[in-house]
């Protein structure tokens, strides 16, 4: 267990320092002044000439070389000052920090939604076979072909415009949650349902669940005592797998509905190239992806005891 987490502590200090680099470099090569952008969010498109951007420029020290910059913002890191926007003027650490519980809130939902989605479908397919599960994988293969954001528009079109018991977007009531969080659940239970239906089938043709039907405990009794451990250990691992889709696809999610986290946020400091607000966002999804696949290792280590012969 100590191993373990000394291996993701290294891991998550060098994706904070790759990540925010990056990060770093693209926004320094992106073409277009800079300043001129950062004006333009400031006082407004129709507002904006060349000395505003020269007041921008002047006031944030925008024409001071990249390695002086990079210097700078890695001296900032290492005391964990991720600095100011460019654009507010507010801590990029409170801005972040208010955006990261709406992210972490459509997350946790849409995970819980996925799952209860995709665990019953798994087993109900892996038990039926047949027409059953062949339905399944050609649903699943056509769900997992849509792009994100075109799910969360069919999802609009049916539920917000159409039967209109659902708001468009937006945040504030337990509504404004739902499409979204629904739209990241079908994205995940389409691959993970299948992920569920092989392990549960291997489980249920294993020799152990065979033999435990023959010494007489029922149908249920087997896989509550022998069938949900067995099959848990990969079907938690590739949650920690699927958690690249769930960050890819909250970017996207949260800005169709306009959902105020960090990949919203991300979305808006791009356009506006606000440069410590990227980096921010960017820092703070490469860590929660680490933290993530920590507490995945640590739960698939807790199931597995044959995991911890091999520490």
């Amino acid at each position: 267990m100590i191993s373990l987490i000394k291996k993701r502590l290294i891991q998550l200090v060098l994706v904070a320092w790759g990540v925010g680099t990056l990060t770093f470099i693209m926004m320094r090569s992106l073409p277009g002044d800079m300043a001129y952008r950062i004006a333009a969010s400031r006082y407004g498109q129709d507002n904006v000439d060349s000395n505003a951007a020269e007041l921008v420029r002047n006031e944030l020290n925008l024409d001071q070389g990249w390695f002086s910059s990079y210097v700078s913002w890695l001296t900032d890191l290492l005391q964990f000052n991720l600095g100011n926007s460019l654009v507010s003027g507010l801590p990029v650490s409170g801005e972040v920090a208010h955006q990261l519980g709406y992210s972490l809130l459509l997350a946790v939902a849409g995970i819980s939604l996925s799952v209860l989605i995709a665990i019953p479908l798994g087993i109900w397919s892996a038990k039926k076979g047949g027409a059953v599960n062949t339905t399944l994988v050609w649903l699943s293969t056509f769900t997992k072909a849509l792009p994100v954001f075109v799910l969360g528009l069919v999802l609009i079109l049916v539920f917000a415009m159409n039967f209109t018991v659902l708001p468009v977007a937006g945040f504030g009531t337990w509504q404004h949650l739902v499409l979204p969080a629904l739209t990241l659940a079908i994205s995940l239970a389409a691959v993970s349902n299948r992920v569920v239906h092989v392990s549960a089938l291997k489980v249920f043709r294993s020799s152990l669940y065979q033999f435990s039907r023959i010494k007489g405990l029922t149908e249920s009794q087997t896989f509550l005592r022998h069938g949900v451990r067995n099959m848990a250990v990969p079907v938690v691992a590739f949650i920690g797998i699927q958690l690249v889709a769930v960050i890819e696809g909250i970017v996207m999610i949260e800005s169709l509905f306009s959902w105020p986290g960090v990949g919203h946020g991300l979305a808006h400091a791009i356009f506006a190239r606000d440069i410590p607000v990227i980096q921010g966002c960017a820092l703070t999804m490469g860590v929660l992806f680490v933290v993530l696949n920590g507490l995945i290792d640590i739960a698939c280590y807790l199931i597995d005891p044959r995991g911890r012969q091999e520490q």
